[in-house]
C-alpha cells in the first residue's frame, strides 16, 4: 500500500533548511527586492520549505519567481533565446528548441520511481529504493545550478476550483521550461495558496539541464518520489523528461486516483473532444491511445477541442462521469501533421498569429521550419535535430538521415485551435459520453468496436496493443500498452485495474450517464487484409466518421451488429456518414475488409493477454472470465465460418 511522506525527503534532507527563518535567510541572500517580496506573497509553509531546500541543493546564482505576468513571460522568451536553449524563426512569436541527438524521447533506462520497502510498483516499471535515489539525487543536483538563474513558477494541472486539479510548482533553470510550462498550463501564482489550501496538497518538480553535453547523458536522470509528490530531473533537456508537471505528475494524479479514491477518480492518458450530434447536441468523448497513435489528430477533428493528452474523471453529483483536461496546450508530435489530415492545427503552425515552439524538425535557410510528412516540398538544405542536413544525407551506416526527427514537437497553446471550446476552463468539466481506447494495430481489430458492458469496456482499455513509437528511446516492436497508461502507472497493474472496473461500475453512475465504450484503430493495413500493400485502409479524415457513429450508438440512434468482441458498424450507416461528413464515398468492398473477423488474429491476441497478465500478481478473476469468454465464442464462429468472418455473416449468426 501506497503511504504519503513516508521515509526521507530528499530534497529537504540534501537541502537541510527546517525552518522558515531559515528559508527567508536564504531567499534574501538568492533574491532582488521585487522576488523576495513576490515569495513573500506565498504563506503555506510546506510551499516555501520545499522551494528554499530546492535552492539549497542546487545552489543557484539567483532565484526569479515567476507570477505570469505578461512582463514575466517576455522576460522568459528572450531569455531563453539568450541563453541559446531557443532560436527565433522568420515567423513572429516562432521559436526552434534543438535536444541533444542522443536524447529524442523518453529516456525510460534512465527514469526511476523512487520507493520505501514492501511498496508495490507497476512490474513494466523501473525503481531504485530510497536511499540509494537519495545518494545519486545528492551526487548528480547538489550545486547544479551555480552559475545559474533559478526559475521557480506555481501552476495548476486543471482549472482552478475543479476537484481533481493539482497545483504543481516548477523549479528549473532551463528557460525552455518554464517558458513551455507558460503554453502549457495555468499560472495561478495570485490563488497557489488557496489552491494548496482547498485541495490539501501540491506537487513539486525540480529540474536543471546541467551543462547540457552529450558525455553528461550518462549521469541523466528522471525521478519520481512517490511519497513526497517530487520529480527531480537532471542532465537532460527534451520535455518529456524536463517539464514534469506533464508525465510526471501524471504518475502522482494516477496514485492519487487509485489509492487515494478509489473507483471515483480516474487519471487518464486521454484526449477530451466534442462532437455535434443531431438537433445541436454536443456529445464529450475521452479516448486513450498512446504517444504517437493518434490521440492529437483524433483531439483536434472534433468541433469541441479540449486537450489532446490526459484527462482527470471523476463522479459528479448529477451521476455523470466528468472530465477535465490538466493541461490548456499542446505538446504534439508534427510528423505526419498535414493539411489533408490536419487542417486546424496546420493553420497555426502555418499561418502567423499564434505562438509556438519547435523542438527537432528542419530549419531552412529563411528560418521556416519543415517536418517528415507535412505534404510541402521538402528543402534542399538546413539544420535538423543532428545538425547540418541535406537531401541524401546518410548516417554512418549508410542509413538516411530523416528531415526531422520520428518525434520532433510543436509546443502551441490550445487557445490558438480555432476549435478551442472554452469549457476547458469549466470547474465542473464536460460530461463523458464516450470513452474509446486504440493503439497502432496494423493487423488484427477493426476500426471501431463497443462493448456490450462497462467490464468488457475496462477489457478493451486493458489490451490496447502498440507498435513502438518515436516517444521512448531504445524502445523497439509491438508491446502491450494497458490503458495506454502504464508507463505513468507507478503501482501494481492490478490495483489499477481494480480502480477501473470500480470506477465504470460505481453506483453512483446513473444508468442514462453510462459512457459508452470502445475500441479504435486507425492503423489496419490492405497487407493485413489479402492485399499487397503496407498502405492504411483508410485516410486520417476517416477518424471523424468514426467519431461520429460513437456518437450516435451512444444515443441509441443507430443499430449495430454484435459480435464476440463487441458491437461494428452497419454498412448502410457508415456509407451515409461518410458522405454527409467528409463527401467520401465507401464502397462495400472496403467496409468487408476493415470490419471482417480475422479470428486467428483476434484469438491469438486475446491469449497473449492471458498469458501476459497470468504473470501479474493480483489480476482480477474478472478480466480472465472475460477474455476466456470471448476467446470461446470466437473459436466457436471459426467452426462454423473459418478464420475470416464477413459482417453479413455475423449479421445473420445465431449464436
Amino acid at each position: 500500500m501506497l503511504k504519503r511522506n513516508a521515509g526521507v525527503d530528499i530534497v529537504a534532507e540534501i537541502g537541510q533548511v527546517e525552518t522558515i527563518a531559515d528559508a527567508y535567510a536564504l531567499f534574501e541572500k538568492k533574491m532582488d527586492s521585487q522576488h523576495l517580496s513576490r515569495i513573500k506573497q506565498i504563506e503555506n509553509q510546506d510551499v516555501l520549505l520545499k522551494i528554499a531546500n530546492a535552492i539549497a541543493m542546487c545552489d543557484p546564482d539567483s532565484v526569479f519567481i515567476k507570477t505570469g505576468s505578461e512582463a514575466d513571460r517576455r522576460f522568459i522568451r528572450q531569455l531563453s533565446i539568450e541563453k541559446g536553449e531557443e532560436s527565433p524563426l522568420a515567423m513572429e512569436n516562432h521559436t526552434v528548441h534543438f535536444d541533444l541527438k542522443e536524447e529524442q524521447g523518453r529516456i525510460i533506462d534512465r527514469t526511476f520511481y523512487i520507493i520505501n520497502k514492501d511498496e508495490k510498483i507497476n512490474s513494466l516499471a523501473k525503481w531504485m529504493e530510497r536511499l540509494e535515489a537519495l545518494s545519486q539525487v545528492k551526487q548528480f543536483m547538489t550545486g547544479i545550478m551555480r552559475g545559474k538563474l533559478m526559475l521557480v513558477g506555481f501552476y495548476m494541472r486543471g482549472p482552478a476550483g475543479a476537484p481533481v486539479s493539482n497545483p504543481a510548482l516548477e523549479i528549473t533553470s532551463s528557460a525552455y521550461v518554464i517558458h513551455s510550462a507558460e503554453i502549457l498550463y495555468r499560472n495561478i501564482f495570485d490563488v497557489f495558496d488557496q489552491e494548496v489550501e482547498r485541495l490539501g496538497h501540491f506537487f513539486a518538480n525540480i529540474h536543471s539541464e546541467g551543462l547540457n553535453r552529450p558525455e553528461d547523458l550518462v549521469n541523466a536522470r528522471v525521478f519520481m518520489d512517490r511519497s513526497h509528490w517530487t520529480t527531480y530531473s537532471m542532465n537532460c533537456t527534451y520535455a518529456g523528461n524536463t517539464l514534469l508537471m506533464k508525465k510526471g505528475n501524471h504518475r502522482f494524479s494516477v496514485d492519487k486516483a487509485v489509492y487515494e479514491n478509489h473507483g471515483n477518480e480516474l487519471a487518464e492518458h486521454m484526449f477530451v473532444t466534442g462532437i455535434n450530434g443531431p438537433g445541436g447536441r454536443v456529445t464529450w468523448i475521452s479516448g486513450a491511445a498512446p504517444s504517437g497513435c493518434g490521440k492529437t489528430t483524433t483531439a483536434i477533428v472534433g468541433d469541441y477541442f479540449i486537450g489532446d493528452d490526459l484527462a482527470q474523471m471523476w463522479i459528479a453529483d448529477d451521476g455523470s462521469v466528468r472530465a477535465i483536461n490538466p493541461e490548456i496546450g499542446i505538446f504534439g508530435i508534427v510528423e505526419d501533421v498535414n493539411w489533408e489530415g490536419d487542417p486546424e492545427l496546420m493553420k497555426v503552425l502555418r499561418e502567423p498569429g499564434a505562438e509556438v515552439i519547435w523542438s527537432n524538425v528542419l530549419v531552412d535557410k529563411n528560418g521556416v521550419p519543415h517536418w517528415t510528412g507535412s505534404g510541402e516540398e521538402p528543402p534542399e538544405e538546413g539544420i535538423n535535430f543532428q545538425g547540418e542536413w541535406w537531401k541524401g544525407k546518410t548516417d554512418e551506416n549508410g542509413n538516411p538521415v530523416p528531415m526531422s526527427h520520428p518525434n520532433a514537437r510543436a509546443t502551441v497553446s490550445s487557445k490558438s485551435l480555432s476549435n478551442y471550446s472554452e469549457e476547458n476552463e469549466n470547474p465542473n468539466g464536460v460530461k463523458i459520453g464516450v470513452v474509446t481506447y486504440n493503439g497502432r494495430d496494423s493487423d488484427t481489430m477493426p476500426p471501431v468496436w463497443v462493448a456490450k458492458t462497462a467490464d468488457e469496456g475496462v477489457l478493451i482499455g486493458a489490451c490496447i496493443v502498440s507498435a513502438a513509437t518515436a516517444t521512448e528511446v531504445g524502445a523497439k516492436g509491438v508491446k502491450r500498452a494497458p490503458w495506454a497508461n502504464a508507463p505513468f502507472i507507478p503501482g501494481s497493474l492490478g490495483k489499477y485495474m481494480e480502480a477501473q472496473f470500480k470506477f465504470f461500475n460505481n453506483p453512483n453512475i446513473h444508468e442514462k450517464h453510462q459512457p459508452l465504450m470502445a475500441g479504435l484503430n486507425y492503423f489496419l493495413t490492405d497487407k493485413a487484409r489479402g492485399g499487397e500493400s503496407s498502405k492504411l485502409l483508410g485516410e486520417k479524415k476517416d477518424v471523424k466518421v468514426w467519431l461520429a457513429w460513437l456518437e450516435l450508438l451512444a444515443h441509441k440512434e443507430v443499430d449495430a451488429i454484435t459480435t464476440p468482441i463487441g458491437q461494428i458498424p452497419l454498412y448502410e450507416d457508415l456509407k451515409k456518414l461518410f458522405k454527409d461528413i467528409i463527401d467520401k464515398d465507401y464502397e462495400i468492398s472496403l467496409y468487408n475488409k476493415q470490419f471482417s473477423l480475422y479470428l486467428d488474429n483476434i484469438i491469438s491476441r486475446l491469449q497473449m493477454q492471458v498469458d501476459s497478465y497470468s504473470k501479474e500478481e493480483n489480476i482480477s478473476k474478472k478480466l480472465f472470465e472475460l477474455l476466456s469468454a470471448q476467446i470461446e465464442k470466437l473459436s466457436e464462429l471459426k467452426e462454423t465460418y473459418g478464420p475470416v468472418v464477413e459482417p453479413q455473416q455475423l449479421l445473420s449468426h445465431k449464436p
